[in-house]
C-alpha cells in the first residue's frame, strides 16, 4: 500500500484518459458491453473545494470521480471502500478505486454498462451535463409543499386542514 497519494497541480484528464485507455487495451474490448465507438473521454474536470472533480466517459460505464487537488495529501484507504460527499447537487455516494498512472480515486457510477443506443455526441455531451449538474445547485420550486409527507400533500388539495 502507498505512503499517501499527492494531489494533481494540473488537471488530471489527460492522465486519466491514458490510464483508462491501458485498461481498454487489456482485454476490454472483448467483453460484451463494450461500445467501441464511445471515445474514452475525462470531461468538465475543475477545481471544487481544492480537489478535482469530473466524468469519465470510457465505452464500458460514465462515472463521476474525485481526484485530490494541488498540494493535497490523500491518505491510502481500502479499494471498494465507500464514502459519502456533500456536493453541490446533494450528497452523492462513492466507491474508492485506483488506476495505474493516477492513484486512488472516488468514483461514482452513472451509467454502467452504457446505453447501447447512446451515439458519440449523446455520450459526451451527457458527460459534460454531468459533471456541470454534480456542481450545480439544485433548483428549488417554491410552489411545492414543505411538508413531503401524503398526509401533507392531501391536506394541501382539500384546503381545509384536516388532517387524513
Amino acid at each position: 500500500m502507498h505512503d499517501a497519494f499527492s494531489g494533481f497541480p494540473t488537471n488530471p484528464a489527460l492522465l486519466l484518459e491514458a490510464a483508462f485507455q491501458a485498461v481498454a487495451a487489456d482485454g476490454m474490448r472483448d467483453l460484451p458491453f463494450f461500445h467501441s465507438q464511445i471515445p474514452i473521454r475525462a470531461c468538465g474536470f475543475q477545481l471544487f473545494e481544492q480537489q478535482w472533480i469530473g466524468c469519465m466517459l470510457t465505452p464500458w460505464m460514465l462515472s463521476l470521480l474525485v481526484l485530490p487537488g494541488p498540494q493535497q495529501q490523500w491518505q491510502p484507504r481500502q479499494v471498494g471502500e465507500k464514502l459519502a460527499l456533500a456536493l453541490p447537487c446533494g450528497n452523492v455516494s462513492f466507491t474508492l478505486g485506483e488506476i495505474d498512472g493516477c492513484g486512488q480515486y472516488l468514483a461514482c457510477s452513472l451509467m454502467s454498462p452504457l446505453d447501447s443506443s447512446l451515439r458519440v455526441d449523446q455520450a459526451l455531451a451527457l458527460a459534460e451535463n454531468s459533471a456541470r449538474m454534480a456542481l450545480s445547485l439544485p433548483v428549488v420550486d417554491g410552489s411545492l409543499p414543505s411538508n413531503p409527507r401524503r398526509r401533507a400533500l392531501f391536506r394541501l388539495q382539500r384546503g381545509n386542514g384536516a388532517d387524513a
